[in-house]
């Protein structure tokens, strides 16, 4: 009996020691800086940050995205709900949110948005509407909206006369992923022999 006892207490102490230990971690979490998540949406680990925080930081999320309308948490806060993470799946409320900071400028937003349009995700495939949205987010020196527009334009979309803009964006990008910057060598190549050399040579003349 007496040792029954002691194995219990024992037992005990550890429960009580790990819920401790799960406190102290919740206790932890706080809530990210506007450049920290920044960050995470650029590298597109905000969803998997969120996960991994054990979804604690749900109610601070939606107030900042619904309340107080911070661009970085209304995407955040749309991508959560498009995709069903941390909160029931809404991909109608998502996209609703990811248009909202879309609205406000915020740059990720807006290359999601023409990323869904060109590939067809929860909204109908619309290529002008993806392009559109692809050059405006392009423009504002997004990476992946840079690639994707050269990549249209060898698709057929978009003006010759744009040829020479989408060239220079992405020809000046400054691209540390070595696979990214081979992928934007090997499509300013192919998009050079849609141009004249006057205009490549325009586009890779630097304005500093």
């Amino acid at each position: 009996m007496k040792l029954f006892l002691s194995l219990l207490l024992v037992l005990s102490f550890h429960s009580l020691a790990d819920e401790t230990i799960d406190d102290e971690i919740l206790q932890a979490v706080q809530i990210y800086s506007q450049d920290e998540l920044l960050d995470l949406i650029k590298e597109n680990k905000h969803l998997e940050r969120v996960k991994a925080d054990r979804c604690q930081l749900n109610r601070d999320i939606k107030d900042r995205a619904i309340k107080l309308k911070v661009p970085a948490y209304q995407f955040l806060y749309g991508d959560m709900l498009a995709w069903g993470v941390c909160f029931e799946r809404d991909p109608e409320l998502g996209l609703f949110y990811i248009r909202e900071s879309s609205s406000q400028g915020l740059v990720e937003a807006i290359e999601q948005l023409g990323r869904y349009y060109f590939i067809g995700r929860f909204v109908q495939k619309d290529l002008e509407r993806a392009y559109q949205l692809t050059y405006r987010a392009a423009e504002l020196g997004n990476i992946n909206a840079q690639l994707r527009l050269v990549q249209m334009h060898l698709d057929g979309l978009g003006s010759p006369y744009e040829f020479e803009n989408s060239y220079r964006l992405l020809h000046h990008s400054i691209i540390a992923d070595e696979a990214k910057h081979k992928e934007a060598a090997d499509l300013l190549a192919q998009l050079s022999v849609m141009m004249s050399p006057k205009s490549v040579k325009k586009a890779k003349k630097s304005d500093y």
